[in-house]
């Protein structure tokens, strides 16, 4: 609907309808440039090599691995020990034997199975499906036999499962025992158990109710992938789970537009300076049933994460952190009397390392009452070994970050040995390279691993006696090297292969470095051109933006790990339709240690655009291709809302911006922001400043939001909707139904579309 007073136009896309901006016909066939952005957003998918999936076997060091298109798979392993890598099956005597059985010939001609497992230690006979039938073949002979088929309900009886958490916030996996007999589970707020051996499922707590419940929100991002949610014993006799308190939590309304009847749905969403979640600690008997509530302390609001169990079960280990985001404790509670006494204490004049609050820190030996631990306590990320009274020895040291996980850290231990791997920005001419590193556990040894440039991916055998390298840059696709343990090259195992990238016409993108807004301070990048570049034209220019403290954006490796590049990737796309696209990471964002983070502390708003355009000035007095009177701003989440920011406080320099996800007020109401910003009653100025309500009046260019109904953000950007409108200023808008945060289906195509077509309409490529 348009404000006819403001000429306000306001673009609502409702299921999979599709969004056509007026004044810009959509062409009948698509263009080269538009199918290029298309298959721009997709390029992982035109990577083909430079990476495997190793599958260790028997003995820690060997790995078999698939190689090959899908009609042409050839499963390989490797033996690190004699350096060898052999076909790991005979398809052709494969086919031939599996034929006979079938009674026709599998199709294709490539091995009739993805997956398989081997049957025992000897590894002389594997298992494996076609057809919905279970066959076992001997690796000497290749005489294939069936057997008889394992029944869905059995599979699932010994598989953990997953079940639906409170609030509908995604579904958790049950969490196995060690010893294989039980997995825990949630219903009705409450602890349960689901027999391995017959299925039987025994309530373990009856006192959790709504909105007091166990675990709820209280799940932990694991450094080994996904969330866990609660932490057997080494003995599977105890189980520690979180419980906790949101009876005192501001709840938002997420309205359900597309119900036969609207349902409004209230969660749980904890406010910057308001009630949080109160967080109890227990420790359940399995046995007796009988639980224990852990000592955690005195103080209200903390947070707690679970570290994990002393090999022997002794003691639970957890940290806690208080709201302010300024102690860090590692403490050890008894199982049997909840008592705790603290190992270590981080203190912080602005905040403490904030990613999972300890978890992704700490790393637990399995042999001895000692731990890992990652500290920024001198201003830069290093790792100290801990024993379970408090000592500690130092292990690195130095100008240079371990590099924050999960983008990496702590790799590897080899207890047997006393060597610690991990990865590192160790190179003073290329920061954000992540290099492999190794010290003994006396801090003596250390010695870099790896050569070439770039980002490197390590994966180590069990054995810890190899690993396996994978490395590339921006500009340098990806190739995986088999390596000892001290760094010695055996092989290279899998190249990427270019050739799919030449249907891409794909151009290497540009590093650069370039000065913050201090005039001192360097900042790194990446600059994407179109495929059809040509330096006597002149390109309008996109920056693609995230910008908070939690992540650092810029890429440096080909394809982006952890997610690392979001924006980049987008960045890459969008060149391909006929702009310039570049990402930097300014001042505030992490990997470069505690002082270049720290500019953001009690101050998100003040610099980023700061540095972001004094970034983007210097890159176009050198390229004189890069068009300064057409300049876009695109990000999501927190990129959405310096993508606001850049157009209110820079309305001269940024012409066109697209916010995603976004919370367009910059009104930081969720409690997580204290982290950064400290508490509102302390910080009333910083919180102030970082809204951009106030600065709606300074709106000259064109502004597309896009926002999902059900997503925390869709208030603050009504706030900024209505602003715009007092004030006066058109503004376009999509809200996607039922979508969240993120956009999935039709309504991510529709967000892609938007993005591209917004972006060709006014700035002209």
């Amino acid at each position: 609907m348009r404000s006819t007073q403001q000429a306000t136009l306001v673009i609502v896309v409702v299921g999979l309808a599709v969004m056509a901006i007026p004044g810009h016909a959509q062409p009948d066939a698509q263009s080269e440039r538009e199918a290029m952005y298309e298959r721009y957003l997709e390029f992982p998918s035109y990577v083909k090599g430079g990476s495997i999936e190793p599958h260790w076997l028997a003995g820690g060091s060997s790995f078999w691995y698939a190689e090959g298109a899908p009609d042409n798979t050839i499963i390989y392993k490797v033996d690190p020990k004699a350096n060898t890598k052999t076909p790991l099956f005979d398809t052709a005597r494969l086919r031939q034997a599996l034929t006979a059985l079938l009674g026709h010939e599998p199709p294709n001609k490539r091995l009739p199975f993805e997956e398989f497992t081997f049957v025992d230690e000897s590894e002389t006979a594997v298992k494996f499906t076609v057809e919905d039938k279970e066959f076992v073949l001997r690796l000497d002979a290749y005489t294939i036999k069936r057997v008889p088929s394992v029944s869905k309900a059995e599979k699932s009886r010994t598989i953990p499962q997953s079940f639906p958490r409170q609030y509908n916030w995604g579904d958790l996996i049950e969490e196995a025992s060690p010893d294989g007999r039980w997995f825990a589970r949630l219903k009705d707020n409450n602890l349960w158990l689901r027999s391995a051996i017959d299925g039987r499922r025994m309530q373990l707590t009856t006192d959790g109710i709504e909105d007091y419940a166990y675990v709820m929100f209280g799940a932990q991002w694991s450094p080994e992938g996904g969330l866990r949610w609660a932490w057997w014993s080494p003995t599977s006799s105890k189980l520690a789970v979180k419980k906790m308190d949101y009876r005192k939590v501001y709840k938002r309304p997420i309205v359900h537009w597309l119900k036969p009847r609207e349902e409004v749905e209230w969660v749980p969403s904890p406010r910057a300076g308001g009630a949080i979640p109160q967080t109890e600690l227990f420790i359940l008997d399995i046995l007796s049933k009988g639980k224990v509530r852990v000592d955690t302390g005195q103080e209200p609001d903390h947070s707690i994460s679970v570290l994990g169990w002393w090999p022997d079960g002794s003691e639970l280990l957890f940290s806690r952190t208080d709201r302010r985001n300024k102690t860090l404790d590692v403490l050890a509670a008894n199982p049997t009397t909840g008592s705790t006494r603290v190992i270590l204490t981080e203190t912080q004049k602005t905040f403490c390392l904030w990613e999972g609050r300890g978890v992704f820190f700490f790393t637990k030996l399995e042999q001895e009452k000692r731990f890992l631990w990652m500290s920024d306590r001198d201003g830069w990320n290093h790792l100290y070994l801990y024993d379970g009274d408090g000592d500690f020895v130092r292990l690195t040291e130095g100008p240079f970050p371990v590099v924050n996980p999960p983008e990496g850290g702590v790799v590897a231990v080899d207890e047997n040995e006393g060597w610690v791997y991990f990865t590192a920005h160790g190179d003073q001419k290329r920061p954000y390279d992540a290099h492999l590193y190794r010290v003994n556990f006396e801090g003596k040894g250390f010695k870099r691993l790896t050569e070439a440039p770039g980002h490197h991916d390590i994966r180590f055998t069990p054995s810890k006696q190899f690993f396996l390298d994978t490395h590339s840059t921006v500009s340098r696709p990806p190739v995986v090297e088999l390596r000892r343990a001290d760094g010695t090259l055996l092989r290279t195992l899998s190249t990427a292969n270019l050739e799919t990238l030449r249907q891409l016409k794909w151009r290497p993108p540009e590093e650069f470095v370039v000065k913050a807004a201090d005039g001192k301070t360097d900042l790194y990048g990446v600059l994407y051109k179109p495929y059809d570049f040509d330096p006597s034209k002149k390109y309008p220019v996109i920056e693609v933006i995230y910008g908070c403290p939690q992540f650092s954006e810029v890429p440096h490796s080909f394809i982006h790990p952890h997610g690392v590049g979001f924006h980049a990737e987008h960045g890459q796309a969008l060149a391909q339709l006929g702009f310039i696209a570049f990402v930097v990471d300014g001042r505030g964002t992490p990997q470069r240690g505690k002082a270049f983070q720290d500019v953001a502390y009690r101050n998100i708003g003040r610099h980023e655009i700061l540095d972001h355009r004094a970034a983007l000035t210097q890159l176009a007095e050198k390229r004189s291709y890069m068009d300064l009177d057409r300049v876009g701003i695109f990000g999501t989440s927190c990129g959405g809302y310096f993508t606001v920011r850049a157009l209110l406080v820079a309305p001269d320099f940024y012409h066109v911006g697209i916010a995603v996800a976004v919370n367009a007020a910059g009104t930081w109401e969720s409690y997580l922001y204290e982290a950064w910003m400290d508490l509102p009653q302390l910080n009333k100025e910083g919180y102030e400043y970082g809204e951009n309500l106030h600065l709606v009046d300074n709106l000259k260019g064109k502004l597309l939001m896009i926002i999902g109904t059900s997503d925390g953000h869709f208030k603050h950007t009504m706030k900024m909707v209505d602003a715009l409108i007092q004030a006066g200023k058109p503004y376009d808008l999509i809200v996607l139904p039922e979508q969240g945060h993120g956009f999935t289906g039709a309504s991510g195509t529709v967000v892609e579309e938007s993005i591209r077509r917004y972006f060709q309409e006014h700035l002209q490529p």
